[in-house]
């Protein structure tokens, strides 16, 4: 037996794990103590790595379709000559743009695949870019862009000091941060109550934080951006700011906000005046403190001016850049130093998608056009698609349209470990090696800590023979692409592949741990394989520095803003929601963590159940005008009046995908009704939180419960890939 010291690599949070493994087979995965950053927490998704590692429905060997939909496994030198060929061709017949790159979550956790994926992505010459932080992360990086210059240049909540912690949209206690690497946040806060401190949760939902808080307060869902001008513009005309002297643009701010009185909002949001006016006090009143909104905050019809004004309230209050407010992070590789070397600080609207001209930011256009970009003919029409690493078949608004695009594309790519929802309409799926087989450093996260830390993790396992890294697949794409494009293209990026394979991504990162403010090197971090505690985060990173409130863009979106105050509330509207034994749209195929009750239930308050004849256990319609799907009801005070909840992430009843465990109980897909066509027009982003929804009694459905739509699944190893439209030859696909 052996005992490895790892880091998770399948969210944010870092935790450092002790894996025990006998021969190839992990035997037993446990928290590590020693870890300066996570002191030996551990959530069930990190047990589940053994079940990832070994689950026999991870590929691993490329896999082809066959002309009758289903797959074949077929040499790694053949796939990927076969994938550079028939990406040439297109962009040959139809231009660089015909081509288009999607890449999921967990990209971001392989920093050399991500790395790789961009130099593939530059070398094609496309501006079809897409990633899954168009779907939720748009808001806080953009905001960062205007406010500070850069959009790596992320606030972190000093969660570890300080005294007042106000929750907007964000449920930590399940998520373990989001833009907040936190791990083991039900210890950090009851930390804080023990210090003395105060815990506010403001969220249409009594989630696993908000059942730890002091208060918790419900608002109507995508109101945050009201109730946040309210609170500044209280402070304001109270005399309670106190900005540094180097902030900007208070008056324009205070004259903006005019219109946001607390008595004015309180009907809209669903708070009464006199609660806002004493969080905002209490808020300005405490030590130190920071507002920390998330995910809920940012995929509403104002993600990106709600995400400003939580600036603005920590600028007017002076807590920004404080011990226990919201800070900077000083990890061993500067990120914002580095975007700003390669050009990547921010910019955006330099050019637009095609068919709806939705404006790029950073090089990437919004996820919400990849469909349109698909099925509208025309000069730089999608043909074909790279996938890495992604499932937006599961993850992108109005999924039933995505479906009917993906399976008209001539080409299809896909670098994952599954033959899951989305990979399931490739042509080649191109499976890396896993979790467990190759090493990490949290190159993103590290920079995003509530503690400087600094963690290398070798592999736990050694790569099998004749597998490949997801690094060394893209290097394989970029050559073979270079090589049928002919020309240049072909010594230009054949040179490209082999000086990725000459330099590795462990001296990349070497130089990169030499060149940061700790100078630290992979040396040195080998000799600490439980990781280096850095410190606390440092105030002051910001000292001397103008930073200008009064943004025009989200001045405007005030108005925007002011006119929903007179709108009509919705009967009912649909918010989503997580898990702790969940990871977005998979982790789903481990049985540990989908074992118990269903979890992918509709959750409905009482209230509105009793209007619509509904008991825990019956089945309802959830539909509108982009869709409707069917999910088991579960009746609950959880969430407020006029409020259903359904997780994100499920849908695993696909004909032809192969997720053995998750298809016996796939769950529904919440994006069957949220419309691709409704977004933040100053971010981009969709807007997948406050859907208005119908919700009714399925007949016949009392008493059933359980999980809606299972399926079989199959489509590996001659196994018909669907009885329908998979089966069926698509545009003009060709993957001989």
């Amino acid at each position: 037996m052996a005992t490895h010291i790892t880091t998770c690599p399948l969210c944010e949070a870092l935790c450092g794990l002790r894996v025990t493994t006998e021969g190839d087979r992990v035997t037993d995965i446990r928290g590590a103590v020693e870890d300066p950053l996570s002191r030996g927490y551990m959530c069930p998704k990190g047990a589940a790595l053994a079940d990832l590692h070994h689950d026999p429905d991870r590929l691993r060997q490329p896999m082809r379709r066959r002309p009758d939909g289903t797959f074949e496994p077929i040499a790694w030198d053949v796939a990927l000559d076969l994938a550079g060929r028939r990406l040439a061709e297109v962009q040959a017949e139809h231009g660089p743009d015909a081509v288009a790159i999607y890449f999921g979550n967990p990209t971001g956790h392989s920093w050399p695949e991500l790395l790789s994926l961009l130099l593939l992505q530059r070398n094609l010459g496309t501006r079809n870019l897409y990633s899954s932080a168009s779907v939720d992360a748009w808001p806080r990086q953009q905001v960062s862009a205007r406010l500070y210059g850069n959009q790596a240049r992320i606030p972190v909540p000093d969660l570890d000091r300080t005294d007042f912690l106000l929750v907007l949209g964000a449920n930590p206690v399940v998520s373990n941060g989001s833009a907040m690497t936190a791990p083991d946040v039900r210890r950090r806060l009851k930390a804080l109550r023990d210090r003395g401190g105060r815990l506010v949760v403001v969220d249409p939902r009594r989630t696993e934080t908000a059942a730890l808080a002091d208060a918790h307060h419900f608002i109507r869902p995508g109101t945050d951006a009201l109730l946040l001008a309210a609170m500044v513009r209280t402070l304001l005309t109270a005399g309670l700011a106190r900005p540094r002297a180097e902030t900007r643009g208070v008056a324009a701010v205070e004259r903006a906000l005019r219109p946001f009185s607390p008595e004015r909002v309180a009907p809209r949001v669903g708070i009464d005046a006199d609660t806002i006016v004493g969080l905002a006090r209490a808020f300005a009143a405490a030590p130190s403190a920071v507002c920390y909104a998330r995910l809920g905050t940012c995929v509403h019809p104002f993600g990106a001016t709600t995400t400003w004004l939580v600036d603005v309230l920590h600028h007017v209050t002076g807590v920004f850049d404080q011990v226990g407010g919201p800070m900077f992070t000083t990890p061993a590789v500067d990120l914002a130093a580095l975007a700003g070397r390669i050009g990547q600080t921010g910019a955006q609207g330099r050019y637009r998608s095609r068919a709806r001209g939705l404006p790029e930011f950073s090089g990437e256009l919004p996820c919400v056009a990849l469909a349109d970009e698909i099925e509208t003919p025309g000069v730089g029409q999608v043909r074909a698609l790279i996938t890495h690493a992604g499932n937006p078949a599961l993850s992108l608004p109005n999924a039933a349209r995505l479906e009917r695009a993906l399976g008209g594309l001539d080409f299809m790519v896909s670098i994952d470990l599954y033959l899951n929802e989305t990979t399931r309409h490739a042509d080649l799926v191109l499976p890396p090696t896993s979790q467990l087989e190759r090493d990490h450093y949290g190159l993103l996260f590290h920079a995003l800590a509530v503690r400087n830390t600094a963690k290398y993790s070798p592999p736990v396992f050694e790569k099998p023979a004749g597998a490949r890294h997801g690094w060394e697949i893209l290097a394989g794409l970029l050559e073979a692409h270079g090589r049928h494009a002919g020309g240049p293209r072909r010594w230009l990026q054949g040179a490209q592949a082999r000086a990725l394979g000459a330099l590795r991504p462990e001296r990349l990162l070497d130089l990169l741990l030499r060149a940061g403010p700790h100078r630290l090197s992979l040396a040195k971090l080998r000799a600490a394989p439980n990781g280096v505690d850095l410190g606390p985060l440092e105030a002051g990173r910001l000292a001397g520095v103008e930073v200008d409130l009064a943004q025009g863009v989200f001045l405007a979106d005030l108005e925007r803003l002011a006119a929903t105050l007179d709108e009509p509330v919705p009967a009912l509207v649909l918010i989503g929601r997580r898990s702790l034994r969940s990871n977005n749209s998979w982790m789903h195929n481990s049985a540990r963590l989908v074992k118990g009750p269903p979890r992918c239930t509709l959750r409905v308050h009482p209230t509105d159940a009793g209007a619509r004849g509904l008991k825990t256990g019956d089945r309802a319609r959830v539909h509108n005008a982009v869709g409707a799907l069917e999910a088991p009801v579960e009746v609950s005070d959880e969430v407020m009046p006029g409020v259903v909840s359904l997780p994100h992430g499920w849908g695993h009843d696909a004909p032809g995908a192969r997720l053995g465990v998750a298809a016996a109980r796939p769950g529904v897909n919440v994006n069957q009704v949220v419309d691709d066509r409704v977004i933040d027009p100053v971010s981009g982003t969709g807007v997948l939180n406050g859907v208005p929804v119908s919700v009714e009694r399925v007949s016949g459905s009392e008493g059933k419960g359980g999980s809606a739509g299972a399926r079989e699944a199959g489509g590996i190893g001659g196994v018909s890939a669907s009885a329908g439209r998979l089966g069926r030859p698509r545009g003009k696909r060709r993957a001989e």
